[in-house]
């Protein structure tokens, strides 16, 4: 089971740990960890949203672009 280690050598570990950091330093670094992967998870739910909202930019963009590109071929240039 686990690469050998057995049920008890992972419980004196677990003990060991409890002894040397303390229940509330061991409680408060999971809250830690759970809201970094709470946070990790709303930002990988957030990327499509912007990905799609940059797309959009850029077809906007491209078409402005043309836009301004036939005008300035239909506007007859002024000589100085």
């Amino acid at each position: 089971m686990l690469g050998g280690i057995s049920l008890w050598q992972l419980a004196i570990i677990l003990v060991i740990v409890v002894l040397l950091f303390g229940t509330k330093k061991l409680r408060n670094l999971g809250g830690d960890v759970g809201g970094a992967v709470k946070g990790f998870k709303k930002a990988m739910n957030d990327e499509p949203k912007e990905d799609a909202k940059l797309e959009n930019d850029a077809e906007f963009t491209a078409a402005d672009d043309a836009e301004v590109k036939e005008k300035a071929k239909e506007e007859p240039k002024a000589d100085k």
